[in-house]
């Protein structure tokens, strides 16, 4: 199917054509013309599927086809969980409404930045505000903000909000929305607990799930290299040399690992640079536009760039430390072989790490050789059970552990 065949505006479907968009994506053809047709939406479809263009680009139809008023009011609420993704959002809106003869004025609400020009923005009149929740809630309790006509209200990337703890804040947010708007939600996963906040956000909805035939991206080619831990940054190193990565992104644990480590390469010639939460919001910026465009080749990130960031051509993602989740493992290597393009996705697993990286195999529905690279070679140490050895003070498995070995089996 051709976007010329969903009945958009001429206007976006140029903004299409010039931005290389060709064909929707399987859940854009599902939901452009249910939205188009008023239907509040519950969609659930991997990330990197298009699922932002499927809610913007009818959003944006229906705008064109108002008529211009005087004053601006906020139409349309757009919630993500990071303000990665917020900023992305925003950007979606502006590239296809870039031919529009009236075009929309769009805010971005987000921590990070000066709340009084966020407040100038909206005061001085807009018709879309993509927020998070935190910095949207510090406006609101500050009454600078009028959602009485707002017509789409969007939940994006709504099982990443539940985690970081949405639910408790969503109260709030619906107290002062109209009853009759149109609801939109998009999510990567859907845990049991995201039953509770559909049933507050609306009760009509049409559910669209689109399933994945296989678990992983198709074009990612899967590697897991057996290395001691010591030993991870040579061999990153290695590889990175002899494959010659324009670009690569590489998942670490925590926040201060991806500073060190970033911090080690630069001394070793490369252009690296760090990615976490605790940068502030110019610098994420800054860290992300430079590493679009190749100004740093290496990026040393926690998994807050796993989902919502579109970043073309990343050739190769790197698991310097595994995911908790295998749903974290899907997200991070899906960095990489999007829009049809072919990538790489590396993971470094050793003695301790090795039985997490086999659920993970299993969970994901996936078999990966183990390899090993001349000069890191590691013996896998496989533990052997002894029946009725009593359990050693300060080493007992924790909850976690525990239903992580139930659900394997």
């Amino acid at each position: 199917m051709s976007f010329n065949l969903l009945n958009l505006s001429p206007k976006i479907n140029l903004a299409l054509e010039n931005n290389n968009y060709r064909y929707p994506t399987p859940i854009q053809e599902e939901v452009i013309p249910l939205i188009l047709n008023g239907r509040d939406i519950v969609a659930k479809s991997k990330t990197g599927s298009g699922k932002t263009a499927s809610f913007v680009l009818p959003i944006l139809h229906q705008y064109s086809l108002k008529e211009e008023s005087k004053k601006r009011k906020i139409k349309v609420l757009v919630l993500t969980p990071t303000r990665e993704l917020t900023i992305q959002v925003a950007d979606t809106f502006r590239i296809f409404s870039q031919y529009l003869e009236q075009k929309p004025k769009i805010v971005t609400v987000i921590g990070g930045q000066n709340i009084g020009d966020q407040l100038i923005e909206i005061q001085q009149g807009c018709d879309i505000v993509v927020a998070t929740s935190g910095r949207l809630l510090d406006i609101i309790e500050k009454k600078q903000i009028d959602l009485s006509s707002l017509e789409y209200f969007i939940l994006d990337e709504a099982d990443k909000m539940l985690d970081l703890g949405f639910a408790d804040e969503l109260d709030a947010i619906l107290s002062i929305l109209p009853l009759k708007r149109n609801n939109f939600l998009f999510s990567a996963t859907y845990p049991p607990k995201m039953l509770s906040i559909v049933s507050k956000i609306t009760s009509n909805a049409t559910e669209i799930s689109i399933e994945d035939t296989t678990k992983t991206n198709e074009n990612i080619t899967q590697r897991a290299i057996l290395v001691s831990k010591e030993r991870r940054s040579s061999l990153l190193q290695k590889l990175i040399k002899e494959n010659d990565f324009d670009k690569v992104l590489v998942f670490m644990a925590n926040k201060r690992a991806s500073d060190n480590i970033a911090a080690k390469f630069r001394k070793y010639g490369f252009l690296a640079n760090s990615f976490h939460g605790d940068l502030i919001q110019e610098d994420r910026i800054y860290t992300l536009e430079a590493f679009k465009n190749e100004k740093i080749k290496i990026l040393f990130s926690t998994d807050i760039a796993s989902r919502g960031l579109h970043i073309d051509d990343i050739d190769c993602v790197i698991n310097f430390d595994l995911p908790r989740s295998t749903d974290d493992y899907i997200h991070r290597i899906g960095r990489t072989g999007r829009a049809g393009k072919n990538g790489v996705a590396i993971s470094f697993v050793d003695n301790e790490t090795y039985s997490h990286f086999k659920f993970i195999e299993k969970k994901c529905n996936i078999q990966i050789k183990m390899e090993t690279i001349a000069g890191f070679e590691l013996e896998v140490m496989t533990p052997l059970k002894q029946k009725g050895q009593a359990p050693t003070k300060g080493k007992r498995k924790s909850k976690k552990d525990k239903l992580r070995e139930a659900e394997g089996k």
